[in-house]
């Protein structure tokens, strides 16, 4: 929809949406206001029967996985216990009261929010949407969120706890407190608070005038041109209720920027223990406030820099942790004006998390289809995926794992600056999601496809990479898929091994994530029936006498079969794009 273009044309159109937007707003409330208690309900009964019935065996695996924890020391299992003490007490008093709003606010909102979306362009029976949308949606939504709490406590969490405990010391040396830097470290603690608390405050004060007065004309100046988020239909009520509710967001605004003051004082302490120096742990406490009047002078676009003084609070000034804190503000203004270029050329649209997400499954789905149909993915995978086992299960890490694998070594071998995904859509900088999580994944992602293109691995060497990667390493069956004739030199190999476990480890991380466990669970579903019916029902003709010798290549694979001395040999081609719908 364009924007409306002169003076009365806009004021026209105005008054002409509003009785449609009150219409629709009325609507929306009387749909909500009777699934709000329903959808309540729902929530927290489903999250407190997970929290309350689980408590018990969170607190003593909590308990049990400090105590083996290899990589911690003594001093810091005590201490770790004592404040872990606190928080499994506070957990399901939160997690209780946090379902209760959460599903009042869900439950009320989003048939309000499915309303207005039910009018957008490119709908039909827009009436009959109106009246239907946001029901049905909006209960199956509630089990979603009670479905993700239970993924979250059955899955992630005793996989966290697991690499705690089985994870070995850096260097053999276990982390561990130095208990004659605690008092300094309190002291510059107390110190930092005393220091920014008062000064933060009064910066905040200082500024949310300027904060509310320039949201206001910027709401208003959308409002009538019906811009930014007054263009669609969808954003319509909420962008209102912003300009109704400015005046809270600034003060909401302002007391959080003093709650932050304890954080940032209280981060002294960490400072003067990292560096043994109470000195060091007061000139961080200055430079913060610095650091503050910085960043809300670019978020409110005021002039660059500020009038504190910025001291050096590292022994070493050349440490990536000394220099955070100065390049922070620089690089959050380069994304912002790289994001104001790109938005106002209009030359590079931002690709969704989401998008990304469903093409890391349309590859599991390509590639986990031929597997299972060619038996590398076997029965016992289902089993140990289905018993809960997912810690080192090969579909739920190995499978994601080996289809990035495709990704990271297709984006080498184009010599692209990005990632090249199969639909030829490139993930880079300017483009990729702006979501804080996806950095923890795409820039390590990023350095592996360099180093894989750095080592220009022959292809023996990104079979066995594709191998160890699919199989976790699992000797038995490595060493069953592995000719004996591709002897790799020890350097070579332990690269491989490398690049295979920093990979393996960045899938593990996305597999705890609840929507990709529930979408996992979809894609089992999906293989089981392939298995099923390649296996004609039986796992005994599955598991008969039949030795495999499979050599994986990167764009095909080659699947010796012996029995009796007879050799089949298939090539598979596995190369093929995935489209989006």
């Amino acid at each position: 929809m364009e924007p409306p273009r002169g003076f009365w044309s806009t004021l026209w159109r105005l008054f002409y949406f509003l009785p449609f937007f009150i219409g629709l707003l009325l609507l929306g409330i009387i749909k909500g206001a009777p699934l709000c208690p329903i959808v309540c309900l729902i929530m927290t009964i489903g999250n407190s029967a997970i929290i309350l019935g689980l408590w018990p065996a969170h607190a003593f695996w909590t308990f049990y996985c400090i105590a083996r924890a290899k990589q911690l020391g003594p001093v810091l299992k005590l201490v770790l216990s004592v404040t872990v003490s606190f928080l499994l007490v506070l957990w399901p008093l939160i997690g209780i009261l946090g379902s209760v709003l959460t599903g009042a606010g869900y439950g009320f909102l989003k048939p309000i929010m499915a309303t207005f979306d039910a009018i957008g362009e490119g709908k039909e029976d827009k009436f009959l949407h109106c009246i239907r949308d946001g029901i049905w949606s909006t209960i199956k939504g509630s089990c979603t969120v009670v479905r993700d709490l239970k993924d979250v406590s059955f899955h992630s969490y005793f996989s966290i706890m697991d690499d705690l405990r089985l994870q070995n010391a850096p260097n053999g040396k276990p982390y561990e407190i130095r208990l004659t830097c605690i008092p300094g470290a309190f002291l510059a603690g107390v110190a930092g608070i005393l220091i920014d608390l008062p000064m933060i405050t009064l910066i905040a004060i200082f500024k949310s005038p300027y904060m509310l007065f320039k949201g206001w004309n910027r709401l208003f100046h959308d409002l009538i041109g019906r811009e930014g988020p007054f263009l669609e239909t969808a954003c319509v009520p909420f962008a209102g209720l912003a300009i109704l509710l400015w005046p809270a967001a600034v003060v909401g605004a302002t007391l959080a920027s003093i709650l932050s003051s304890l954080a940032l004082g209280g981060y002294a302490a960490v400072v003067a223990y990292q560096e043994s120096s109470i000195k060091m742990g007061m000139a961080y406490a200055f430079s913060s406030l610095s650091m503050f009047d910085e960043y809300s002078n670019d978020v409110l676009d005021l002039p660059e820099g500020s009038c504190f003084p910025r001291y050096q609070y590292r022994k070493d000034p050349s440490s990536e942790t000394s220099l955070r804190s100065t390049s922070f503000n620089q690089g959050k203004r380069e994304s912002k004006n790289t994001s104001r270029t790109t938005s106002f050329k209009n030359t590079m649209a931002e690709i969704k998390p989401l998008k990304l997400l469903e093409q890391l499954f349309a590859e599991c789905k390509l590639y986990g289809d031929n597997l299972v149909a060619d038996q590398v993915i076997t029965a016992k995978d289902f089993k140990e995926f289905k018993s809960g086992k997912t810690g080192s299960s090969i579909i739920s890490v190995g499978l994601p794992a080996y289809c990035i694998l495709q990704a990271l070594v297709r984006s080498a071998k184009e010599n692209v600056d990005g990632l090249l995904l199969s639909d030829n859509t490139e993930v880079m900088t300017q483009n990729r999601p702006k979501d804080a999580f996806f950095d923890f994944f795409f820039d390590p992602l990023m350095i592996i496809k360099e180093q894989i293109r750095v080592k220009n691995f022959t292809e023996e060497e990104e079979g066995y990479l594709c191998k160890l990667v699919l199989l976790l390493g699992h000797p038995d069956r490595l060493n069953l898929m592995t000719t004996a004739s591709s002897p790799l030199n020890e350097r070579r190999r332990a690269e491989i091994n490398a690049i295979a476990r920093r990979l393996q480890g960045i899938t593990k991380s996305i597999s705890r994530y609840p929507t990709v466990r529930r979408r996992f669970d979809e894609l089992l579903k999906s293989f089981s029936e392939e298995l099923e019916r390649k296996m004609g029902g039986s796992e005994h003709r599955y598991q008969s006498g039949r030795s495999i010798l499979k050599t994986f290549s990167l764009n095909s694979l080659e699947i010796k079969t012996g029995n009796s001395g007879i050799d089949e040999e298939v090539q598979l081609t596995s190369d093929s794009t995935v489209p989006l719908n």
